[in-house]
Parts: C-alpha cells; sequence; structure tokens
C-alpha cells in the first residue's frame, strides 16, 4: 500500500507557510505522551504504524523544541495520500453535544443516558467486536429498539437522564457530549462501548425514501424534521440498532473536548478521527478541503494541520477524516453540514517513513 503515499516538499502544502504550527504542535503533544507512556496505537495492528521505537525520537524532540513549523519540517516527511476507491476524498465534521439533564429521573427528564452493562463483552476485532455470549457463543447484543423499550431497566446503569430520545441518539451519533445538570454543574460522557450491531445512517434513510434531498441533508435538518415528526422519528431511530454506551468523564481541561479513542482529549480544529486501521494515532495530517464559516455557514477553504486522535464507525479508508470542531451550538452548526472533497497528505516521523520503506 506504500505506492498510495507519494512524497511532498512542506512547500507543496498550500498555505503550510503561514499556519499556526503552535497549536498543532500542542495537540500532537497530547498524543506522544499518550504514546511514550502507554504505546498507544500499538495495540492493535496499523498499516502506517511502523514500530513503537519508530515514533520515539519524535515525540520526545516534541518536548523539546520550540519552532513549531521548524520542528515538524525537521522530524517528519510529507506525503500526500492517493485513495484509489475515493479519488476525491471525503472530510466531514462531528462535534460535543450540549444538552439539559439530571441526575434523577423526573417527567421532564425521563430519557437514560447507559454506562457499559457487564454482559457486554468485547471479542476484539471483525464484524462482531462487541456482544454478548449467548450458550458460550459470541452474539449480537441487544438492539436500540429493545434497550429503549426498557431492557436494561432496574439494573442501576444510568449515568444521567435527558430530555427527549433525540438529545440522546445525536450524543451517541457524536460518541460523547455534556450535560448541563438541573442540579448545578456540567457532566462529561465520553464514549465507553458499543452494543455490536453495524450503524446505519438515518440521514440516507430520509434521503432513499424520499423525505429529504441529499443537497440539503445535514443534522440540523433531520432535528428539524424529527421535531415535526417525534413519532416517526422514534421509528427511525430504532433503524439504526447500534447503541453506545459511555463513562462519566473526569477530564483534566474543561476548555477541550471529550477523550478520543487514543484517550487524549480532542482539540477543537485540530483533531481528527480517521480509520485506525491504516493510520497511527497522534499521525499529523495536513487537509486541503472546505468547511462552512461566516454567515449563512458558505463553504470556505479550510486548510489546517490536525492530529489523529479519535476514531468512528463510519470512518473508512485512506483520505477519510472526520474534523473535531468543538462543542455545543456553534461547533454543531459547522460540523453537522460539513461533507467536503479534498487532499489529505500525511506527516510521518523520519525513522517511521525509513521503516515503512517509503521514498523520503
Amino acid at each position: 500500500m506504500g505506492g498510495h503515499l507519494s512524497p511532498l516538499n512542506f512547500a507543496d502544502l498550500d498555505g503550510w507557510q503561514g499556519h499556526d504550527h503552535g497549536s498543532a504542535l500542542e495537540a500532537f503533544r497530547r498524543s506522544c505522551r499518550e504514546i511514550l507512556e502507554q504505546g498507544a496505537g500499538f495495540r492493535r495492528p496499523v498499516h502506517f504504524g511502523a514500530s513503537p521505537s519508530s515514533w520515539r525520537s519524535a515525540c520526545l524532540a516534541a518536548f523539546e523544541l520550540v519552532d513549531a513549523r521548524g520542528y515538524f519540517e525537521f522530524m517528519f516527511r510529507a506525503y500526500r495520500v492517493h485513495d484509489p476507491e475515493r479519488p476525491e476524498g471525503l472530510f466531514t465534521g462531528y462535534y460535543e453535544p450540549e444538552v439539559d439533564g439530571s441526575r434523577r429521573r423526573s417527567s421532564v427528564f425521563h430519557v437514560p443516558i447507559y454506562r457499559r452493562p457487564p454482559d457486554l463483552v468485547s471479542f476484539g476485532e471483525g464484524d462482531l467486536a462487541y456482544g454478548r455470549l449467548i450458550d458460550g457463543k459470541p452474539s449480537h447484543y441487544l438492539t436500540r429498539r429493545e434497550i429503549e423499550e426498557g431492557a436494561l431497566s432496574g439494573q442501576g446503569l444510568e449515568i444521567v437522564w435527558l430530555r427527549d430520545w433525540a438529545d440522546a441518539f445525536f450524543i451517541q451519533i457524536q460518541g460523547s457530549g455534556r450535560v448541563r445538570l438541573a442540579e448545578g454543574g456540567t457532566l462529561r460522557l465520553s464514549y465507553a462501548a458499543k452494543s455490536g450491531h453495524d450503524y446505519t445512517g438515518i440521514g440516507g434513510l430520509l434521503v432513499q425514501r424520499g423525505v429529504l434531498r441529499e443537497d440539503v441533508m445535514s443534522m440540523q435538518a433531520i432535528r428539524a424534521w424529527m421535531v415535526d415528526h417525534p413519532q416517526a422519528a422514534r421509528e427511525l431511530m430504532w433503524e439504526n440498532k447500534s447503541f453506545v454506551f459511555f463513562n462519566e468523564a473526569d477530564l483534566e481541561d474543561p476548555q477541550l473536548g471529550a477523550l478520543g479513542a487514543q484517550h487524549v482529549q480532542l482539540t477543537p480544529r485540530r483533531s481528527l478521527a480517521i480509520d485506525r486501521s491504516l493510520w497511527m494515532f497522534g499521525t499529523p495530517v495536513w487537509l486541503d478541503t472546505q468547511a462552512p464559516a461566516g454567515e449563512g455557514n458558505r463553504m470556505t477553504p479550510f486548510r489546517q494541520l490536525l492530529v489523529a486522535q479519535d476514531t468512528g464507525s463510519a470512518i473508512r479508508g485512506l483520505a477519510r477524516g472526520d474534523v473535531y470542531w468543538g462543542f455545543g451550538d456553534a461547533a454543531a452548526q459547522i460540523a453537522g453540514p460539513m461533507k467536503s472533497a479534498g487532499r489529505m497528505s500525511v506527516l510521518l516521523p523520519i525513522e517511521v517513513a525509513k521503516e515503512l520503506g517509503l521514498p523520503a
């Protein structure tokens, strides 16, 4: 698969010279702490990961060099990614929903967010990564409908209660959330596990059925339709059998996002979800694409150095990324409609490039 990467000069990256490399370096340092302490990202095969030792020099230098641009140019080699299955690339956005909730169930707050059940088993890689054992054999876990209709009730698994099912659904889709508690304060939710069922995108279903047009499809359009059709919305959500469980997170920096799959806090506009079978967590990625901005959320150039710190079930392929935009309504307005073509380039430490046999 090395033929899918071609070497670049940093000057070939449009916007590189005038970029703010410092904040990208801060995000990369968070990844490096995890790499150096835990060897994160090496617990499973990663095609462009190489060995843990090949990342060590670049990570140690990240805490010593103060010239951020010079650091990346000195310690890394840049490569343009060529994806034969998706030559134009695909880059979307995600965010951390912020909703109202309570630690106590009431007539207002009646929709539960669950922690991981004790009978949910991780089977490792493959189509059935999570599930349960039935007669000693791996099987899928409960469906979304079964859980929402009470299959887990009475087990003390509820972390918090929300106002409506759509709030809970979109927190699950995004994989994290902030809950403004009626009792005061904010509760942070981080991904813990999923049920093992395949993910079904309900936006695609609405387009297939002629309910919404593809050219106007966004998270905001889906939410508006749900408000107008609450019962149909509930049944539509059940068609996505996949269900996500959470942890209550005690996070170090309240200005950063929830923990990504690398177990570091995500940085708005700097963290990227990637296909973890291909790219090592911590890999710096230069995106040249478009994102909503300004009045009317018109599409504008987005040229940014990000760090691969997260993944997702829908993020598959070489030139595929999901940009983390932050939390709350402002982030949602950008993340929701983002679905852009573009170019993706990766920065690999020199020792990693050598170990993979890539051209310099």
